[in-house]
C-alpha cells in the first residue's frame, strides 16, 4: 500500500508518494519548460533509488506555489511509471538537492513554503486511512499549517522533542519511546533493554515504510508465541519475515510520555503480502512489525504505515526550517490516539473471521528468551559488577601492595653485596612489558 498525493510542475500532474523518511522531490518523466541547474542527484531509498538531471519549475501543492522549486526529473524506465514519483517531507537539512545546489535555491519543498508564507505554522499533519476497515474507510489525509477535522485536540497531545542527530545530514523525525514502551500480546511490556538511553528506543516516523522495523527480539516476543508462526522468505519481501494464520488477532501498544497508542490488530498482521500456505494448506498472513533489516544510525525503531494509522500526527518543524532567520523553538511531534480497541477487535472478527468470534481459542506459547539486542551497550552489565566489588578490590589492593613492599625491602637488604642488574633485564617470571594484560574495550554498534 502506497499514500499519494498530487504535485504539479509547471502544469504537469504527478502522484507522489508522501514520505517523511526523506527530504527530496522527484519526479518521473519530463516536466515542460523546467530549467536544468546543470547538477545531477542521486537518492538511495530503503527499497530502490532515484538518478537523474536538477532541474527548477513552479510548484503547486496543497493549495500552495512554489516558484523555481528545485527537483529531480527521473527517466522512465521499468522501476520507475511516468507521472509518479516521491515528495520527501523529512528535515531539510537531509536534502541531497540541498546539497547540490546549496541553501535557498536547493532547499525542499515545506522549507520554501514556510519561508516564503510566514503566516502560515509551521507544521504538517498526516492522517492515514486503513483499505478494506469497516467501520473507518477515510482515506487519509495531509495538511501544511492546518488540522484535519475533527481530531484539532491533537494540539493537546504531549510534545516529544524530535532527538537531534550529530549531523544534519541524517536527521530524520525521530522521537523516545518510554522504557519498555512496547506492550506485547500479552499484555505485559517487552524489554527493551538499551543502558545509554534508560531502555529508551529511539524511534523513527516514516510515513513511506510500509511495514514497521524493531528489533529482532520485539519481533519475536510479538510473534514468535503464536502457534504455527514461522520466519520465512515471502513472495514480494526483501528479507524473511513472520508469518502466521489470518486469524490471528494480536492486540500490541507503543507507548510515548505515558500515552498508549493501541495498534488495530489488522495493522499488527497484515494482509498485505500472503505467506507460504500452512500444514493444512490454507494461506497466511505476514506480522507487520518486522526484525530490522537495514543498518541505521542513529535510531533503533521504524514506525512506519502500520503504526500511523492509529495515530494522527502533527510534526512541528520548529527552527529546523532551513533558511528561516526567526527562532520559533525546538521541532517536535505529537501523536494523537485513533484506534478503538473495542472497535477494532469487532472490525478483525468482521473482516478475519467472518463475523464469527474466535479469537479466544489463540494460547501463546511461553515466553521466548530475551535476546537483548535492542541497542543494548555491554558493558553496562560489566560496569555494574564492577561497583558492586570495587571496595574489595580497592581493600584486596591495598593489602598486596604493603606485602609487596615488604618483600621488596627484604630482597633489598640480601641483595647488598650481589651484583648489579640492569633495568632492562625482564625480572624473572615477569610479564612483558609490550601488552598490558587486560583486553581492550571494543564498542560495538548493533543497527
Amino acid at each position: 500500500m502506497q499514500y499519494q498525493t498530487n504535485v504539479s510542475l509547471n502544469g504537469k500532474e504527478f502522484h507522489v508518494l508522501i514520505d517523511t523518511g526523506s527530504s527530496d522531490l522527484y519526479v518521473v518523466g519530463d516536466v515542460p519548460g523546467a530549467k536544468d541547474t546543470g547538477k545531477t542527484g542521486q537518492v538511495n531509498y530503503a527499497i530502490g533509488s532515484t538518478n537523474g538531471p536538477i532541474k527548477t519549475a513552479t510548484l503547486e501543492f496543497e493549495g500552495f506555489s512554489v516558484q523555481n522549486q528545485a527537483f529531480i526529473e527521473q527517466a522512465v524506465d521499468s522501476d520507475h511509471a511516468d507521472g509518479s514519483g516521491i515528495i520527501g517531507l523529512g528535515p531539510g537539512g537531509a536534502s541531497v538537492v540541498q546539497e547540490k545546489l546549496g541553501a535557498g535555491a536547493g532547499d525542499a519543498v515545506l522549507d520554501r513554503i514556510f519561508r516564503q508564507n510566514t503566516s502560515t505554522p509551521n507544521y504538517l499533519t498526516i492522517y492515514l486511512g486503513r483499505a478494506g476497515d469497516p467501520t473507518d474507510p477515510f482515506p487519509g489525509d495531509l495538511t501544511i499549517g492546518e488540522l484535519v477535522s475533527p481530531f484539532e485536540n491533537i494540539t493537546s497531545q504531549p510534545k516529544l522533542p524530535v532527538t537531534e542527530m550529530p549531523n544534519r545530514d541524517g536527521q530524520h523525525w525521530t522521537a523516545m519511546l518510554d522504557k519498555n514502551g512496547i506492550i506485547g500480546p500479552d499484555g505485559q511490556r517487552i524489554n527493551t533493554t538499551k543502558h545509554a538511553t534508560g531502555n529508551r528506543l529511539n524511534v523513527m516516523f516514516d510515513s513511506g515504510f510500509t511495514f514497521p522495523q524493531v528489533s529482532t527480539n520485539i519481533a519475536n516476543q510479538i510473534y514468535g508465541r503464536v502457534p504455527g508462526a514461522t520466519f520465512t522468505n515471502v513472495t514480494g519481501g526483501t528479507a524473511p519475515m513472520w508469518t502466521l494464520p489470518c486469524e490471528t488477532e494480536l492486540n500490541i501498544t507503543f507507548v510515548f510520555a505515558n500515552v498508549p497508542y493501541f495498534i488495530h490488530p489488522l495493522d499488527t498482521v497484515t494482509s498485505a503480502l500472503v505467506g507460504p500456505p500452512d500444514a493444512k494448506g490454507n494461506p497466511t498472513c505476514v506480522g507487520a512489525f518486522q526484525p530490522i533489516v537495514a543498518d541505521h544510525d542513529g535510531f533503533d525503531v521504524i514506525l512506519g504505515m502500520s503504526f500511523l494509522r492509529n495515530a494522527y500526527m502533527l510534526i512541528n518543524f520548529g527552527d529546523f526550517v532551513e533558511g528561516s532567520l526567526a527562532k520559533v523553538g525546538d521541532p517536535y511531534i505529537q501523536l494523537l490516539p485513533l484506534t478503538d480497541p473495542v472497535e477494532a477487535h469487532n472490525d478483525f472478527v468482521q473482516v478475519r473471521m467472518g463475523g464469527i468470534d474466535r479469537t479466544a481459542d489463540l494460547k501463546l506459547l511461553p515466553a521466548l528468551p530475551n535476546t537483548s539486542d535492542d541497542g543494548d551497550d555491554d558493558s553496562q552489565p560489566h560496569e555494574d559488577t564492577l561497583k558492586k566489588y570495587l571496595p574489595y578490590i580497592i581493600a584486596g589492593s591495598v593489602t598486596v601492595g604493603v606485602i609487596i613492599l615488604i618483600l621488596i625491602v627484604a630482597a633489598s637488604y640480601r641483595r647488598s653485596n650481589k651484583k648489579y642488574r640492569r633495568l632492562h633485564d625482564p625480572a624473572p617470571g615477569g610479564l612483558p612489558t609490550t601488552n598490558a594484560p587486560f583486553q581492550q574495550y571494543q564498542p560495538s554498534r548493533r543497527y
